[in-house]
């Protein structure tokens, strides 16, 4: 990170608030919190003994002179993290993040994604300690659960990506609910970009938002019990012009687009609805149908679902933040830590 300068930046996206103890540059503190989360370290006690390498506090260019401090005591004490992280709202944390990597860390790295995937993950605590602030409970399966939910947005570059822009909520908001702001106001989205969704984003007027506010093109599945989906899926068949299905392991589906299937899914305003297109696809092993949307009308079928079976990156990126990366290991209850930890 240091090699690639993308370590001074981190103290320039998040507002020093300390009034005290500033022997200690507010970019130490930051770093040292990036590299114990690298070391999978949630605890903040173990903040201040993340880097003890002598070569690495050298090529960090880090040394201590301080005549004013019995130095037995130590210069940085366990509780310094904690104090500085109560100065803080929350939400400050996030648009830490969120600046830091559409500002510093994307134009460093020259990567400036056109295709977008966003989808949501739940974040399970303890189910019997209702200690843990903001908190929500659901049920999900039969099962009651309590918890978060993150909301990411994934840019995507060649065979690389990046979660762009977070929001967090608690577990039982709907994730178009969690999502929406970001969505209206992300300066991830271009013109001309693409965005992939799951079912749980569908939402007429915000097809319709991305669309013609931002110029940016959906690509989601339809819901079995939508008019839309039935009139895809009967059209297809009437058509009969059925393709094979791009990836040569699905040897028994075959694809096909269906057009101008906007009047069958309208908004409270449909004059102001966008068009919009599908690919069927039919597996004929089991007579089965998915329909997939969007409003990228200058695609065939099989780009059509070329895009979208992008999407399941952003699920491994989730997978790898859960099992690797131990989101759901905490140590606090606190809502303040617990997004700062994240």
């Amino acid at each position: 990170m240091k090699q690639k300068n993308l370590l001074a930046p981190l103290a320039d996206c998040l507002e020093d608030k300390r009034s005290s103890n500033q022997k200690i540059p507010f970019g130490i503190l930051l770093i040292l919190a990036v590299t114990a989360k690298l070391k999978l370290k949630t605890s903040l006690t173990d903040v201040p003994f993340a880097v003890t390498d002598a070569e690495l506090l050298s090529e960090l260019g880090w040394n201590v002179w301080d005549t004013e401090r019995d130095l037995e005591n130590g210069l940085f004490s366990e509780n310094v993290m904690r104090r500085l992280i109560a100065k803080y709202d929350s939400d400050e944390f996030i648009a830490f993040y969120n600046r830091y990597v559409q500002e510093k860390l994307l134009p460093e790295l020259r990567f400036q994604p056109t295709i977008h995937i966003l989808d949501c993950t739940k974040i399970p605590v303890n189910l019997d300690n209702d200690n843990y602030e903001k908190a929500g409970i659901v049920q999900i399966d039969g099962e009651t659960s309590r918890g978060y939910k993150l909301g990411a947005l994934r840019g995507l570059l060649d065979d690389s990506g990046a979660v762009e822009e977070i929001v967090l909520g608690s577990i039982q908001t709907n994730d178009l609910e969690l999502c929406r702001e970001m969505l209206k106001n992300t300066a991830c989205l271009k013109e001309q970009d693409v965005l992939i969704n799951d079912r749980g984003f569908l939402s007429r007027d915000m097809m319709n938002l991305l669309k013609t506010e931002r110029c940016v093109d959906t690509y989601i599945p339809a819901k079995k019990n939508m008019i839309l989906y039935q009139e895809a899926v009967s059209l297809a068949k009437l058509s009969g012009k059925w393709s094979k299905h791009p990836n040569k392991k699905r040897t028994t589906q075959e694809i096909q687009r269906v057009c101008d299937l906007g009047e069958f899914w309208q908004s409270e305003t449909p004059e102001k609805d966008v068009p919009i297109n599908a690919c069927v696809v039919h597996d004929t092993k089991d007579d089965t149908y998915a329909v997939f949307l969007t409003t990228d009308l200058y695609k065939t079928a099989r780009q059509i679902l070329q895009v979208y079976e992008i999407r399941p990156e952003i699920e491994e990126d989730f997978r790898q933040l859960k099992d690797f990366w131990k989101l759901e290991d905490f140590k606090s209850t606190q809502y303040t830590i617990l997004r700062f930890i994240w």
